[in-house]
């Protein structure tokens, strides 16, 4: 193929991208946004294939057809409880695809100073994306604790690192070896930085070191395409930079917290909530009934719980029969429930919640005091009291769902243990407060049976 049709088949897919990406911004178009930017993908991928700089390229299709195979496996099999876990690996991948193109492009000749300089961006920001990815994955998973881990000195430890970092960056730029000690230095730095920098944030944080790792893998991607002189490459990891960065502060607002107190302060390591006492009213679905089947109003506030025991469809469900009951359903979202970003958006969507009925938390909390029954499942953190009242809380600032507000609240929830964060919530021990023990699925399918009968 020509430059000239290469480039034009750039230009559409950076288009697409963009669309694309416009359209994600809306549940409703939301799918299509993504079908949309996949095709640009494809041309992408297919045209620099074609393009005569690639002369042989069998092996690339084979490696393409078998990342298709365990990509729609995994998009399959993955359960929703696992997709904030998936993602973070996703992002490990795309750092580490950024480090092995950009330590491959100095294999080409005439590498010049500003090509080692991206060469050594792509490298250290990939492998930061790739270490800190594995072990956001291991605090998801909960194969390590999920915690912040921290130590005396922290800090100092990791300015030390990134400064070892950039002195071997700065040498390597000045002579560009695979051989060279100072890349040797950089890869090796690079992924320990990335444990190092992401082992200190706690798990009620995890949304928004999602949304961060997501914007260096994008970062890294850039940094790629200037080393190979793609210009795909360089829009598209523009593109998913700035996207990432721009839900990163987003997310940093829902939590009221600034960037810098996300990755250095260290979720609970200071602050230790005071301890919460009281008595607990538990309810049986029975009574739940009686209570809903007479509610004017009635919103849902879903969180991980509602993720764990897969209990979105038959939410959708009860939901159906409130409103046939006459009651006014609406499911209030909190930009931080769940374990990555629009985490309850994604569940709610799969179980064909219409779009008008998710309301954001700033537009539910004005009229939560008319709110017959707020009916919390799994959620903790994003409705927890704490979050306004107790100033020893690491939660204290947050906004939050106001739940405790609602003439009634009916918290479905296994046992009484704390949230991803750690921290007790007083809302448990409300005086309007009622308890429904069990698997939130069949507390849910016990009263559709209930309304259906």
């Amino acid at each position: 193929m020509s430059d000239v049709l290469i480039n034009l088949a750039y230009v559409v897919a950076a288009v697409l991208f963009i669309f694309g990406l416009k359209m994600l911004g809306s549940p409703a178009t939301a799918r299509n946004g993504n079908l949309l930017s996949s095709v640009g993908m494809l041309i992408a991928v297919v045209v620099t294939l074609l393009a005569h700089s690639i002369v042989e390229f069998h092996f690339i299709v084979i490696a393409g057809l078998i990342g298709a195979v365990i990509g729609a496996f995994a998009a399959r099999a993955v359960a929703m409880t696992a997709m904030p876990e998936m993602v973070a690996l996703f992002n490990g991948s795309g750092g580490l695809a950024s480090l092995l193109v950009g330590w491959a492009a100095l294999y080409n000749e005439g590498t010049t100073t500003f090509i080692a300089f991206t060469i050594f961006l792509s490298i250290l920001i990939g492998g930061i994306t790739t270490t800190g990815s594995v072990v956001a994955w291991g605090k998801l998973s909960e194969v390590m604790p999920s915690r912040a881990i921290v130590f005396a000195a922290q800090r100092i430890v990791n300015g030390a690192f990134l400064a070892a970092i950039i002195l071997a960056g700065v040498m390597f730029c000045m002579d560009p070896s695979t051989s060279s000690p100072e890349f040797i230095a950089v890869l090796v730095l690079s992924m320990i930085l990335g444990v190092m920098v992401v082992i200190p944030i706690g798990g009620a944080d995890m949304p928004v070191v999602i949304s961060l790792l997501n914007s260096y893998s994008g970062l890294a991607a850039c940094a790629a395409g200037f080393a190979i002189h793609n210009n795909i490459l360089i829009v598209a990891g523009a593109l998913v930079g700035a996207a990432g960065i721009i839900l990163t502060n987003i997310m940093c607002k829902a939590m009221n917290r600034s960037l810098a107190n996300v990755l250095f302060s260290g979720f609970g390591a200071v602050k230790t909530a005071t301890k919460v006492e009281g008595e607990v009213k538990p309810i049986t679905v029975d009574d739940a009934y009686l209570i809903l089947e007479a509610a004017s109003s009635v919103t849902f506030v879903p969180g991980y719980g509602m993720a764990v025991a897969q209990a979105q469809h038959v939410v959708r469900e009860l939901g159906n029969l409130l409103e046939q009951n006459g009651a006014e359903v609406t499911y209030a979202i909190h930009p931080v429930a769940g374990r990555m970003p629009g985490h309850m958006n994604v569940l709610l969507a799969e179980a064909n919640v219409p779009y008008d009925q998710l309301v954001e938390m700033d537009d539910i909390n004005p009229r939560i005091d008319n709110i017959d029954v707020a009916v919390v499942i799994g959620a903790n953190d994003v409705v927890n009291p704490a979050a306004r009242n107790d100033e020893n809380s690491p939660i204290y600032g947050m906004p939050i769902i106001n739940v405790d507000k609602a003439r009634t609240v009916f918290v479905l929830k296994r046992s009484m243990a704390s949230g991803f964060s750690g921290v007790d919530n007083p809302l448990f021990f409300g005086e309007n407060t009622r308890m429904l023990f069990g698997d939130a699925k069949e507390s849910i399918t016990g009263l559709v049976a209930q309304f259906k009968s």
